[in-house]
């Protein structure tokens, strides 16, 4: 026993360094286009293979561009059930009188019984979850129907933790306003998380072998 609890602890402390799961799956950054085939210049202002219009729209529509994401989400929920029950029953028996019988006492002596049973059952559970923030992401992909496939992640490093925010969803383009930003609740198929490996995760733990220890003393 104690060899498997040692084995767990070295397990569970080992995980606090590494880098926290995640459930964004997509790269977060797009992958380099090849550089393009050397093309001879005629010698002509226009240029095809390096002409962007000045007028253009500046949103991002082409894999590698970029845009921020403005995380603001906030789920609730609150579930609530209930129920109860109770069965009675009673039951009487009589011994009636018979001449010739033995155990002439009993005769004429009625037996009654009678029970209950009852239960009752609740339970409510709730849950509120506020995230908000900003992050930049990367074109990954542009979708058949014109949508862009984007992926992204903020890693900050404080004190002796580091925090990872990363998302990935797909995005219209129709939806993208000024200064290429969209609100998080516009970014279907939406991935965002927030994970550490500070000091908080590692109290959790630390919680965890405390009650583990607490299973296995004798006192």
């Amino acid at each position: 026993m104690k060899r498997y609890a040692l084995s767990l602890i070295v397990c569970l402390l080992a995980g606090c360094a590494a880098t926290p799961s995640s459930i964004v799956t997509l790269p977060r950054t797009a992958v380099a286009a090849p550089p393009p085939a050397n093309v001879s210049s005629n010698g002509a202002i226009f240029q095809s293979a390096a002409f962007r219009p000045m007028f253009e729209d500046r949103r991002a529509r082409l894999i590698g561009d970029t845009l921020t994401i403005t995380i603001s989400e906030s789920t609730s929920a609150v579930k609530a059930a209930a129920s109860s029950g109770n069965k009675t029953g009673a039951t009487a028996v009589a011994i009636p009188t018979v001449t010739g019988l033995p155990l002439k006492t009993l005769q004429g002596t009625t037996l009654k019984g009678s029970t209950a049973n009852s239960f009752s059952d609740k339970d409510a559970e709730s849950a509120s979850n506020t995230f908000t923030g900003t992050i930049t992401v990367t074109v990954i992909e542009v979708l058949p129907n014109g949508n862009l496939l984007v992926a992204g992640e903020k890693q900050l490093a404080i004190d002796k933790g580091t925090e990872f925010v990363r998302i990935s969803g797909v995005v219209s383009p129709d939806n993208i306003g000024v200064g290429n930003t969209i609100a998080s609740s516009k970014v279907a198929d939406a991935r965002v998380e927030y994970r550490t490996n500070s000091q908080i995760d590692r109290a959790s733990v630390t919680s965890m072998i405390s009650k583990l220890f607490m299973s296995v003393l004798p006192f």
